[in-house]
């Protein structure tokens, strides 16, 4: 649908997708109704905004008769497909969309897409950095999707010249019929098993992103992670690989060489950026910068932005962040980490003593792997949240009730980390990596973030 004026339009799930997406339908002339299963005690202030675009608000409950001469259904990330509202929208024929399928129809600049089970957010900033660089006066790099701001409210700034940088979650890509133009999987390993079910409806939701190609366009694939690799198959147009070891003469890709970043372009060897200008810790941020570097020589930038771009990136927000040394001990935010795998991650990055805070709510995803790292290397471990009882059944089984560490547990992150305040030692890292997601009390991995700083950067 591209006209949406005099539409009836009904979109579920008030967080950060489905409140720009109103916004921007409000502009088109649409009538809209904004809905979600809070309460509205919760959803107040949402409302009075709502009231303000002449918005209809439904909060609470999600009622069938929302659906009565609706067009079309626009479904926020968050928001399950299995929904009864929504398999009813579906059994009536009324179209299912989300911000992400609106902005690709109407977006005129050149687009790249990343997707991944892990390292897309670090991917799409390190290649929203390098295309900084090559942009030229009157030309902008536009970073944005499921980090940061959704950029649909901005389709009408954003110039045919300018290139767009998005991060597609799944749960985006689910809905989406169209691809963009370099599409890129950093990998895929199993997460948001509580949303697809299975590892294959996972798979197959991630693979959106390269369905719609076409013979011009460009797939970057990590070809040490069989799940991204898979689809090598399904490329539609020109493949770009990337990996630590060197690939064959006969295809195209970045690889680890002599402390360097390099491309092999069918055979032609060439250095595009120094690991002295990787400053983000831990080897997996090896190969997120390899990632970037594959899709921005995809995108045609030269090696001297991808080598600036990267060194620009000092840090990510969430992702092992930095908060303070506090009591001889350095307090790390990885608020980002919801899967126990991106959680092993964090852990690889540090050979200090660890503090683990893990907790929030499980994504029905395996813990052993994380319980064995954790044998090895945790101090103390502070469970937190909904899926306190589950980590703990799964460190008693996995230790037979003989812990080498402390446990704990509480039933707020708030509680969590003040309970760590009393038990650190100099020489300690408080690693806050939750290996879950925030619903169970908060909005998002970044509200969850911003509290543990805020209660981190407290203390006298």
């Amino acid at each position: 649908m591209k006209d949406f004026r005099g539409k009836k339009v009904l979109v579920i799930g008030a967080a950060r997708q489905g409140i720009a997406l109103v916004h921007f339908l409000s502009t088109q002339g649409a009538s809209v109704t904004l809905n979600d299963g809070k309460p509205l005690e919760q959803m107040a202030e949402i409302a009075t905004q709502m009231a303000q675009l002449h918005v209809q608000t439904c909060f609470g409950e999600h009622p069938l008769s929302l659906l009565e001469n609706c067009d079309l259904v626009c479904v926020s990330g968050g928001v399950p497909l299995t929904l009864p509202i929504i398999l009813e929208a579906q059994k009536r024929a009324i179209p299912l969309s989300n911000d992400s399928q609106i902005f690709f129809e109407r977006l005129r600049a050149r687009s790249i897409g990343i997707t991944g089970s892990a390292g897309k957010t670090t991917a799409t900033t390190l290649v929203g950095e390098i295309a900084r660089q090559t942009c030229h006066s009157g030309q902008k790099a536009w970073v944005g999707g499921n980090i940061g701001t959704p950029l649909i409210n901005d389709l009408d700034a954003i110039q045919p010249t300018d290139i767009v940088i998005l991060e597609l979650s799944s749960f985006q890509l689910e809905l989406m019929t169209i691809s963009p133009a370099i599409a890129a999987i950093t990998n895929i390993t199993p997460n948001h098993l509580d949303r697809h079910g299975s590892m294959q409806a996972y798979a197959q939701a991630k693979a959106h992103i390269l369905d719609y190609q076409t013979a011009e366009n460009i797939a970057v694939l990590n070809r040490e992670n069989a799940g991204a690799w898979d689809l090598h198959t399904s490329v539609h147009g020109k493949l770009i690989s990337f990996g630590i070891q060197a690939l064959g003469s006969s295809s195209i890709g970045t690889f680890l060489q002599d402390d360097h970043l390099c491309i092999n372009d069918h055979g032609q060897i060439q250095q595009l950026c120094s690991m002295d200008c990787i400053h983000l810790a831990g080897a997996h941020n090896i190969m997120n910068a390899l990632a970037a570097s594959a899709i921005a020589f995809a995108a045609g930038f030269p090696p001297e932005a991808i080598q600036a771009g990267i060194d620009r990136v000092k840090g990510i927000p969430h992702r092992l962040e930095f908060v303070r040394r506090w009591h001889g001990a350095d307090w790390y935010n990885d608020s980002i980490a919801t899967a126990p795998e991106r959680t092993m991650a964090a852990i690889h990055a540090f050979d200090q003593p660890l503090v683990l805070l893990l907790g929030g709510r499980d994504k029905k995803l395996p813990w052993t792997e994380l319980a064995a790292e954790m044998h090895q290397r945790a101090r103390h471990i502070v469970l937190f949240g909904e899926a306190a009882d589950m980590i703990e059944k799964t460190l008693i089984d996995y230790e037979h009730g003989q812990f080498p560490y402390m446990l704990e547990k509480h039933l707020s992150m708030s509680e969590a980390v003040r309970a760590t305040a009393k038990i650190v030692k100099e020489g300690d890292v408080v690693l806050l990596s939750p290996g879950c997601t925030s619903y169970d009390a908060y909005k998002d991995f970044e509200e969850r973030g911003d509290l543990f700083k805020k209660i981190v950067e407290s203390f006298a």
